[in-house]
């Protein structure tokens, strides 16, 4: 289970002082728990609170997701969207997918949701060029390079990409970690602060935040 890098109590307190959650989300977050260890790949609230207060700052209108699991992102996303606007979510797991159905119907948001349940990488070449105004990374790691390139081709100009993970338990940065997600998490973060394309930076929060602009 990934976890943040900050106490329970420090992230209880800034969360107390952001954007509010949706009343559906503890439910959502008590769901999600039940699964065992893989409730770990939800974010926390305080990482959605950034998230949303970004999409508000890039008055973003057309999100992209790139892994969905059970709909806790996609709350805190869609809910920060300009008047019109439409997420789009990419997974491959009809079961958490179908959690997260039930809740964006609960939360009365699921008419600006639109779920494509087949691999992303068959999913996004269908996509137009410069069509969203961000994109959330957070599915399988092995494929963020591909992640990444695609959505520098479907974000606009000035267009925001968050990638989650890019920490890994800060196994990033420990000599004996060498399996192949670390290695290929290792290789995102080199890659993207070099890349001219991007303006990148990586917030230790969560399990790593990365956010790069799209030049």
């Amino acid at each position: 289970m990934r976890t943040s890098f900050f106490p329970p109590e420090i992230l209880s307190y800034v969360a107390a002082r952001g954007m509010p959650e949706l009343p559906v989300m503890p439910e959502l977050r008590a769901r999600t728990a039940a699964l065992g260890d893989i409730a770990g790949m939800q974010i926390d609230a305080f990482q959605g609170q950034v998230m949303a207060w970004l999409l508000f700052a890039f008055s973003a209108r057309r999100v992209l997701e790139i892994g969905t699991f059970t709909g806790m992102s996609a709350l805190w996303m869609v809910n920060a969207l300009y008047e019109g606007g439409e997420l789009h979510c990419c997974d491959i797991n009809g079961e958490w997918t179908g959690i997260a159905r039930e809740f964006w119907a609960k939360a009365g948001v699921a008419d600006k949701i639109h779920l494509h349940l087949a691999p992303a990488l068959e999913t996004l070449p269908k996509f137009e060029n410069d069509f969203f105004d961000a994109v959330f990374i957070d599915a399988d790691k092995g494929n963020y390079p591909h992640y990444i390139e695609q959505a520098h081709r479907l974000l606009r100009p000035g267009g925001l990409m968050m990638i989650d993970n890019t920490l890994w338990s800060g196994e990033v940065v420990d000599a004996k970690a060498q399996d192949k997600v670390v290695q290929t998490i290792r290789g995102v973060n080199d890659t993207l602060a070099a890349d001219t394309r991007w303006r990148s930076v990586i917030l230790p929060i969560g399990d790593g935040l990365s956010l790069a602009v799209k030049i």
